[in-house]
């Protein structure tokens, strides 16, 4: 399998800069993980959409959608469950 190729949305650093440090480490945990396996265990598909997924870290939820032909993965954002699911 290759590996796919991360991109991350400015909407995310900023979501990201706001976060307590312990959950910026396992957010960055799970970011060094994806190239390699953009559907890992915990992930789920997003109902009414194509291409996005979420993952669940605890109460947050990082949303990004997966690129299969050009092997690109896209970060959109990083919220709380009942924020994560707006505007998507």
């Amino acid at each position: 399998m290759d590996s796919y190729k991360l991109n991350v949305k400015t909407s995310f650093e900023k979501d990201l800069r706001k976060l307590p440090k312990a959950i910026v480490q396992r957010v960055l945990h799970v970011l060094e993980a994806l190239p390699a396996d953009p559907f890992p265990h915990q992930h789920s598909k997003l109902s009414g959409t194509e291409r996005l997924y979420r993952i669940r870290l605890g109460d947050y939820r990082i949303v990004y959608e997966v690129d299969e032909a050009a092997l690109e993965i896209t970060v959109h954002s990083i919220r709380q469950r009942q924020d994560a699911y707006r505007n998507v």
